[in-house]
């Protein structure tokens, strides 16, 4: 009987570590999952629109944009990983970026689409209409050019860029003092409204340094130039009048020379983040390109 006993009882040390095994198992699962590339949030019904942020910027500032546009449209606001709390992926992050919205809108069935995007997001906007050229109707692209490194830094091959350069580890050792004097330099050129200045500057901040610093990287070594071309889906364009009409329309006349069915507006007395500068006179403009969209 005791034999029996101490079978009995090494099989149920057997089983409970067995069962705990699996448990442990299952929590380290979860625990390494991935983060997302995107996340997503959705505002009323009907054909998509997807709103996409500038960099660093969250999917929210498109909010006070569908107040007041009032198109009988489901807005998708798109914010991207490593900003405004969300946690960092693997680089490369633009492409990572772009490929998770092109999954969202093939498993989410989107169709006839309008695409507005500010700086980055509108070279994602360009993007997608150029890889899905049969989904989108429309895209808006709010002062973004196709190559800033062709403004930015002149005669310089995307080539030459890396993430593992002197300049970038400079950017990630900065102490914090720094890199927030420097966030409000930025900031600072970034918008005529004083009140936006902290905005923008916390949005720079609190991102993850690795992606600010790495996906910086990425944009400069963007060139969407040589794709405009297969881009049929009627576009309009609107820059920021900063720091010169003249020169800012030369820019982006000759970087969109490839776009054929688009239009390019200039907004007055404005910088980088329009949708601050000059709000009324950016809903308007929307409003008046996306009238049909009302019916």
């Amino acid at each position: 009987m005791t034999k029996w006993i101490k079978i009995t009882f090494m099989l149920f040390i057997v089983l409970t570590t067995t069962n705990f095994s699996v448990i442990k198992s299952d929590t380290t699962t979860v625990k390494m999952e991935q983060p997302k590339p995107i996340k997503i949030e959705t505002i009323g019904k009907g054909k998509p629109i997807l709103y996409l942020p500038g960099f660093t910027t969250p999917g929210a500032i498109w909010k006070e944009t569908i107040a007041n546009t009032n198109l009988n449209r489901k807005s998708h606001l798109i914010s991207y990983a490593g900003f405004n709390g969300n946690k960092p992926i693997k680089m490369p992050w633009y492409v990572s970026i772009k490929k998770s919205i092109v999954k969202y809108i093939d498993d989410n069935n989107l169709d006839e689409m309008i695409i507005v995007g500010h700086s980055m997001g509108g070279n994602l906007a360009v993007d997608l209409a150029s890889e899905l050229p049969n989904k989108v109707s429309k895209i808006i692209i709010v002062d973004a050019l196709p190559c800033m490194r062709e403004v930015m830094m002149p005669n310089v091959p995307a080539k030459s860029l890396f993430y593992e350069s002197p300049y970038n580890k400079q950017m990630l050792e900065m102490n914090d003092q720094k890199f927030k004097d420097m966030a409000v330099m930025m900031a600072s050129n970034m918008t005529l409204n004083k009140e936006k200045i902290n905005v923008i500057t916390n949005w720079i901040i609190k991102a993850d340094r690795k992606t600010w610093v790495f996906g910086y990287t990425d944009l400069l070594k963007l060139d969407l130039r040589n794709v405009l071309h297969t881009i049929k889906c009627p576009t309009l364009i609107i820059g920021a009048s900063f720091p010169d009409v003249k020169l800012i329309k030369k820019n982006y006349d000759s970087q969109y020379s490839n776009l054929t069915n688009k239009k390019i507006v200039i907004a007055p007395n404005s910088k980088h983040f329009i949708m601050f500068d000059q709000p009324e006179w950016f809903y308007k403009t929307l409003n008046n390109y996306l009238v049909d969209e009302k019916k």
